[in-house]
């Protein structure tokens, strides 16, 4: 079950505050690549924009956890005014507790979201959390990454077979 979705969304913008306040959770951990913007980009759809605001509006803590590097992450953190952990070793969970420590908040609190299972689901699984599984954004511009996309459908299907539906 480490690598089943509790929870697939459409896209970010699909989770609501309504439905983190519903679960208790007040903190999200996010990816960048394929969850907040597409594989590589340094742009952000007005709609990611506008649920942003909407979740700082609700109260809910926002942090970037990324296994890119610095110098990937840092601009577009920083334009967004979100802290981020760079490097992340996702699928360990070593970012997850970096981000948890920085946010303030206990485990119960907080998810991780993201777009692929063999990194975020897992690491959000061995960590203890949630995590709110989005559809990717775009193509993946990395030939490991496209390589795990392959196995990924197993864990999908799972999630269908157990009741599970997409979060519009």
């Amino acid at each position: 079950m480490l690598l089943t979705p509790e929870y697939i969304f459409r896209n970010i913008e699909a989770i609501t505050p309504q439905f983190l306040q519903e679960r208790g959770i007040t903190a999200l951990v996010l990816d960048v690549d394929n969850t907040l913007t597409e594989d590589g980009s340094q742009n952000l759809a007005p709609t990611v924009a506008a649920w942003l605001q909407t979740m700082r509006d609700a109260g809910i803590s926002l942090t970037i956890v990324s296994n890119n590097t610095p110098r990937r992450v840092a601009p577009f953190a920083e334009k967004l005014g979100l802290a981020w952990v760079p490097l992340a070793c996702k699928p360990l969970p070593v970012g997850l507790a970096v981000a948890r420590r920085r946010l303030k908040v206990s485990r119960a609190r907080m998810a991780m979201v993201g777009d692929q299972i063999f990194t975020d689901r897992l690491s959000a699984g061995l960590y203890g959390i949630p995590c709110l599984y989005t559809l990717p954004r775009g193509g993946d511009t990395q030939r490991g990454v496209r390589f795990k996309r392959k196995f990924e459908p197993t864990y999908i299907n799972r999630y269908y077979q157990n009741g599970g539906t997409v979060y519009e």
